[in-house]
């Protein structure tokens, strides 16, 4: 659906090694789908695309790029969703390009957070929480409704639930209409700079998080309840790139 996150990738300095770790606490597969331009790695979760991988070069670390996850949101037009995102405070950290399955580009949110835009051919969307696919998609503003006001001009997402969440304040969903697809938040002081940050479906989130330590990888935050009877954590990979993942817990047994 047009407006919604239709493709995740990961940019690490060593895909190799990220493939690995991954593979380790997700289960994921990998396929090679480099062009004579760009290496890359299709992620896979059984016989399904789930995510890519690629490597984040050294003159992009020279500029200031870090390790991390960027999503793709579908959209109609590239060029022209990227034109509205300049008029509305947005920046282009990569230019529109065109790919095998389509064109794609880069931008950057009013309050620095980064996100990608593409029109073109994507994988079949599979049910919030299918095992080894994202199942949310989370913003960490600066000024969450600001945020909301920009990215609702942009890709006429619609608010759904907001939770009160303490001192934090507020957690709004959002969606392209029907069910909600994400959320967002005003980041703690702590956090540097706003940033989206995806949740991938693992299943027993103990088991995930016992599998991101034999890996190698940190959590820094969880295994926490969230509302719909799930849990989450937040870790960190080898390379330095931040990850989420979305779980369940099993009940204890009744005394």
């Amino acid at each position: 659906m047009t407006g919604s996150f239709a493709w995740h990738e990961l940019m690490v300095p060593d895909p190799e090694a990220a493939a690995s770790f991954y593979a380790a606490v997700i289960g994921w597969g990998r396929r090679d789908a480099s062009t004579t331009a760009q290496p890359y790695t299709i992620l896979t979760a059984g016989d399904r695309p789930a995510a890519g991988l690629l490597p984040l070069r050294p003159e992009d670390i020279a500029k200031g790029a870090l390790p991390g996850w960027v999503g793709h949101v579908l959209v109609e037009d590239v060029d022209a969703t990227l034109a509205r995102a300049q008029a509305l405070g947005g920046v282009v950290h990569v230019p529109p390009r065109d790919i095998e399955i389509g064109r794609f580009a880069v931008l950057g949110d009013p309050q620095g957070a980064v996100f990608a835009i593409f029109a073109g051919t994507m994988p079949e969307p599979q049910p919030l929480g299918t095992p080894g696919h994202v199942g949310w998609n989370e913003l960490a503003a600066s000024d969450w409704p600001a945020a909301f006001e920009f990215y609702t001009a942009l890709f006429g997402w619609q608010r759904a639930e907001a939770v009160d969440i303490g001192p934090m304040g507020i957690y709004q969903t959002f969606g392209p209409g029907g069910a909600a697809i994400g959320g967002m938040f005003n980041k703690p002081d702590a956090i540097p700079r706003p940033f989206w940050s995806f949740y991938i479906a693992v299943g027993d989130i103990d088991a995930a998080a016992a599998r991101v330590a034999e890996a190698g990888g940190q959590v820094v935050n969880g295994p926490m309840a969230v509302p719909g009877e799930a849990w989450v954590l937040q870790g960190i990979d080898p390379q330095g790139a931040f990850f989420a993942l979305l779980g369940t817990r099993a009940q204890p047994a009744p005394a």
